[in-house]
């Protein structure tokens, strides 16, 4: 299925029903008077959060919801029917905005959540509601009001505990394959991820957490070079971000400056990522020497000295378990 995380849309609620204007005709009561009914209400539209979707792609191919219309009112006093709310379910995970003014309407991060996105038009009054002692025969009525009309937009931001960053074939797919059943592709060459992936890590004992691996992020990103900052976002509700860094060149000057670049990049797309809870992973340890590692180790702990920096091996699993174990311990309980 193809992975969307935004697109407009257009919500209207339904019109109210009208009012009926009506008089009793009934045999042996005479002056019989008004008995027109009101009409119902119209529908409203909702957006429900959905686990069970995972992506916005059939947003691509309808644009346009609406509610249903309440019916009209009756003689005998009836009132007509409310028209039926709409249900639009969404990712978990759903950001919703009002594209006319930017104003964030809901947030849906929990299984069932639902928010009123488009009010349905209330209902006209029947003649029956102008009577009164001076007025024992109304001829007056109303017209249902319109729903309200919203061009929306719809914005996807993945629901994960850690978030992967880091350069095009740093190794982030490749760690989520080893610590989880995730299988983003894998190659060598630069953006075979194109779209972000969830793995769940299991530790046993009912000790897990969700991962995230988004498209890798280079230098001009801002401006929109490679992929640009389009699934940055899915970083911003992840609790704790794990940098991998690439250091298979054994060069301490490109390794600093590979890792600099990325600071650079997240300090321009929201500076409150930099605020969260992050880990300097170093990848690819196995084919490089002991003593160009303690030198790059030293080198990262100089351009990161409050981060924690860690040594792993995605390609044999070195040091792995024990890192997604230390990951489980500096997570924050309530964001899991």
């Amino acid at each position: 299925m193809k992975f969307v995380d935004e697109c407009k849309i257009t919500v209207t609620g339904g019109k109210g029903g009208n009012g009926c204007l009506s008089f009793r005709r009934e045999k042996y009561i005479a002056h019989g008077g008004p008995d027109g009914g009101d009409g119902g209400d119209g529908g409203s539209v909702y957006m429900q959060a959905y686990n069970k979707i995972n992506t916005l792609v059939d947003f691509r191919y309808q644009r346009i919801y609406k509610a249903k219309t309440g019916t009209d009112g009756a003689g005998q006093q009836k009132t007509g029917k409310k028209g039926e709310d709409l249900i639009i379910n969404v990712p978990v995970g759903t950001q919703i905005i009002d594209v006319n003014t930017d104003e964030t309407i809901g947030d849906l991060t929990t299984d069932g959540q639902k928010i009123k996105v488009a009010q349905g038009g209330f209902h006209g009054l029947g003649n029956t509601r102008y009577k009164s002692s001076t007025n024992r025969a109304p001829r007056q009525t109303s017209n249902g009001s319109l729903g309200d009309e919203r061009d929306i937009q719809l914005s996807l931001k993945l629901l994960a505990d850690v978030g992967l960053l880091g350069l095009p074939n740093a190794g982030k797919s490749s760690f989520i394959r080893r610590v989880s059943a995730a299988r983003p592709k894998v190659a060598d060459y630069p953006f075979t991820t194109l779209i972000p992936n969830l793995g769940v890590v299991s530790l046993g004992a009912g000790k897990s957490f969700v991962i995230a691996d988004i498209p890798g992020l280079i230098e001009g990103a801002s401006e929109n070079i490679g992929l640009g900052f389009r699934f940055l976002k899915h970083l911003q509700r992840c609790s704790m971000l794990l940098h991998i860094i690439d250091i298979a060149t054994d060069d301490e000057k490109t390794i600093v400056s590979d890792a600099k670049k990325i600071i650079n990049e997240l300090k321009i797309f929201d500076k409150n990522l930099i605020d969260k809870k992050r880990i300097i992973v170093l990848n690819k340890i196995d084919i490089i020497q002991d003593g160009a590692l303690k030198t790059m180790e030293t080198a990262i702990k100089k351009i990161f000295p409050k981060l924690n920096v860690y040594n792993i091996s995605c390609m044999t699993g070195e040091n792995t378990e024990q890192l997604c174990r230390i990951i489980y311990e500096n997570l924050d309980n309530k964001n899991r």
